[in-house]
């Protein structure tokens, strides 16, 4: 069996449930928790990466720079990751992280976008920072496509590659033919991301596993966008019973886990009908919220809304999309109450 790396975003991809607020002491406890337990890599920012703050997507409270520095100091072993999607975050951002000492940054692109992802892994590499390329929205992509991304990820100077499974879309059939393929198309760590829409975040990151990724990432009690991620304290021990190291403290990181179900949520991430609906359809998990605002606004049934962003292939930063898709829904149920 393997060593598989425990990367935990509860820190960035949970600020999307609760609308990027978290406080500078959230952030300090919980990595202090997870360097406790010895979580390998500790991920914080923005839910949308590096320079992501706005209107469009959400204004944090803390900064980059602010978050940053709290997590660095509060890591005494674990190391500090970032994430930056190109258009929201600029050379400039990746400068600033480095300069608080990050360890890991991760540069996503859309899952057949692998080629914007190149000045900044250059930019990283001249730097001398381990930086990994990571493919979003990967169910709109089959194997042998996201295999090719992936190898120019590696071209272009990514030490790690992967797929995220944004909207909570694959079964472990769907996974399993997609890291095979990557794993034989490049010679670095292979990663994978799952969404819980469909219950199967844990069953998608052992299929990973077997499948040969490296990289599993997790977050405590899911924490994350919409029907959450893969749960860390659940996916750690399953992999252990099944023969797969990691190196974390079962007890501390139950510790960590249950500050953050304290702390950080109002309360852990559900699969509800709307959660399920997104999966299906396969939009962006980070949507929900936004859904629900405007639909609710306009009396629209949200999953109406999903399943028209699904048909028009929408992806993350396209979030005024749902506007468009609300007003034309609208639109058809007024006429059709004329001609009825």
């Amino acid at each position: 069996m393997s060593h598989v790396l425990i990367h935990d975003p509860t820190l960035r991809d949970g600020h999307h449930a609760v609308r990027h607020q978290l406080e500078a002491a959230q952030l300090r406890s919980y990595a202090a928790a997870a360097d406790a337990a010895g979580i390998p890599v500790v991920e914080v920012g923005h839910g949308n990466g590096l320079g992501a703050s706005s209107l469009q997507v959400g204004r944090a409270r803390l900064s980059d720079d602010e978050m940053l520095s709290v997590v660095r100091e509060a890591l005494t072993h674990s190391r500090m990751g970032v994430f930056m999607l190109p258009g929201w975050g600029r050379a400039q951002d990746l400068d600033k992280a480095i300069a608080h000492g990050v360890d890991v940054v991760r540069i996503g692109t859309h899952c057949t976008e692998a080629d914007l992802a190149e000045r900044h892994l250059g930019h990283l590499s001249e730097r001398g920072v381990e930086a990994h390329g990571v493919l979003l929205m990967s169910h709109m992509a089959g194997p042998d496509e996201l295999a090719e991304q992936c190898a120019r990820l590696v071209e272009f100077g990514a030490r790690g590659v992967g797929i995220l499974d944004s909207s909570g879309h694959f079964l472990p059939a769907d996974v399993t033919a997609r890291v095979a393929a990557i794993r034989a198309a490049v010679d670095v760590p292979v990663m994978f991301h799952g969404h819980n829409n469909l219950g199967m975040a844990v069953a998608n990151s052992v299929a990973a596993v077997e499948a040969g990724a490296e990289i599993i990432d997790a977050c405590a009690r899911g924490f994350g966008a919409g029907a959450g991620n893969t749960q860390l304290e659940v996916v750690v021990p399953v992999l252990e019973r099944l023969g797969h190291t990691t190196g974390i403290d079962l007890y501390r990181l139950l510790d960590a886990t249950d500050f953050a179900g304290r702390e950080l949520m109002k309360a852990p991430p559900s699969i509800d009908s709307v959660g399920v609906v997104s999966g299906l359809s396969g939009v962006f998990s980070g949507f929900k919220t936004r859904v629900l605002e405007i639909s609710g606004r306009e009396g629209i049934d949200p999953r109406d809304v999903f399943f028209e962003l699904g048909r028009r292939q929408a992806v993350a930063g396209q979030e005024d999309l749902i506007v468009d898709v609300v007003a034309a829904l609208r639109s058809a149920a007024r006429d059709q109450e004329r001609h009825a």
